[in-house]
């Protein structure tokens, strides 16, 4: 999920130090040389996590201000990250500390050899992740091949949102949705996938749609998928680079429908960008495409700062902090770890999902599939794909 709505101004008030992990600076020393003075965190972000996770983070720096002085944070299109981190890392001058990513910039750093392997380098200093994650949560942490550690979790998608009042008849098969584009040529949009949550689960979804031989390999499994796409983008007049401007053509009135996820759904929708009656749909023998955010430490950074951010890890993986990921719906419902229910969320958070939320997720999530994400080389390989084949020519 990338290229968030640029919305989050009001952070708000910051809990104390409920939640600081337990295991602390104790358990580390033993792996790692903590600092002696507090160190400067850069943490960027490509994903819209610190919609979910700013506020446990500022906690943390609350709660340790021996280990850590301040924190910056910048965020970037995820396409960009790779090629950045890698220069630094090339002129041995690595600013970037911390990254908070998806799949998309998780798997691109993997292709490049960009991350600190944390898994099992340093499992002993982190908790028993098979222990504490979800199920669906412990299996995306695998697509991390040891390189970063999940931080949030949802179902994701991919659904439809359309306009009631525009769309009076609902697409319910991939089929319909076809004829729909052909009907109403330029009402429908997606962004591009490699900087889109919605935009990759819609094409990794649509393998399990259309029942194409196999939905894990998309240069040799997908031929219904890409014939699909290549067909549906001669009704789409664009994609645009990311979801928050493909979500304010559909508040605006531009576009009646777009592909979207839960949390692309509720969240516009709280904010007012997309209005509240917004409905969603699911095509007919759909799977749930999970999806992940991870925390990845670039490579060539000193092990005192390294330390600090597997303490970091630590503090945000408790249930205290991972109960502010349900935010305001943006990636719902959004904690990685068990046991972390809606009404241990702030109230704000348990104010916007009762009132914003839908009760379909719920019975749709318990009646469909979960699948893992493509592999992160796969991944590499339907961005790539789909970037000559189907949008090349029609990006914004």
């Amino acid at each position: 999920m990338t290229n968030v709505i640029t919305r989050r101004t009001f952070v708000g008030g910051v809990a104390g130090a409920a939640g600081v992990a337990a295991l602390g600076g104790r358990a580390l020393a033993q792996q790692l040389p903590l600092p002696t003075s507090p160190v400067a965190l850069n943490i960027i972000d490509v994903a819209g996590n610190l919609a979910l996770t700013q506020k446990a983070i500022e906690n943390y720096r609350k709660a340790k201000p021996n280990l850590v002085s301040r924190i910056t944070f910048t965020k970037a299109p995820a396409p960009e990250l790779a090629g950045k981190i890698k220069a630094q890392q090339d002129a041995g001058r690595v600013d970037i500390d911390l990254v908070l990513t998806g799949t998309d910039a998780l798997s691109a750093g993997i292709d490049q050899k960009l991350w600190v392997e944390m898994i099992p380098q340093h499992a002993g200093s982190l908790p028993k992740l098979d222990d504490i994650y979800l199920p669906p949560a412990a299996k995306m942490q695998t697509l991390a091949k040891g390189q970063g550690v999940v931080v949030t979790y949802y179902p994701s998608g991919p659904l439809l949102e359309y306009m009631p009042d525009k769309v009076k008849t609902v697409p319910t098969t991939a089929e319909e949705l076809l004829a729909y584009s052909k009907a109403n040529p330029g009402r429908f949009l997606y962004a591009r996938p490699a900087n889109s949550g919605p935009g990759r689960t819609f094409i990794m979804g649509l393998p399990y749609i259309l029942g194409d031989s196999n939905p894990q390999d998309p240069a040799k499994g997908w031929d219904k998928t890409w014939a699909f796409l290549k067909e549906l983008g001669q009704n789409v007049e664009y994609y645009p680079s990311g979801t928050g401007a493909v979500m304010k053509e559909l508040g605006e009135g531009s576009r009646d429908m777009t592909v979207s996820t839960t949390g692309w759904d509720i969240n516009p929708r709280v904010l007012g960008v997309v209005p509240k009656e917004a409905k969603v749909a699911a095509l007919k023998g759909f799977h749930w495409v999970a999806d992940a955010h991870y925390m990845c430490v670039p490579k060539g950074l000193s092990n005192e700062k390294l330390a600090v951010l597997i303490d970091l890890m630590n503090f945000l993986l408790t249930k205290e902090q991972q109960a502010y990921t349900y935010d305001e719906g943006y990636f719902y419902p959004g904690p990685a770890v068990k046991g972390v229910t809606l009404d241990m969320a702030p109230p704000e958070s348990q104010a916007a999902i009762k009132e914003f939320g839908r009760p379909e997720y719920e019975k749709w999530i318990a009646e469909n599939p979960i699948e893992l994400p493509l592999q992160p080389e796969q991944m590499v390989v339907a961005f790539r794909m789909w970037d000559e084949q189907v949008g090349g020519a029609k990006r914004k």
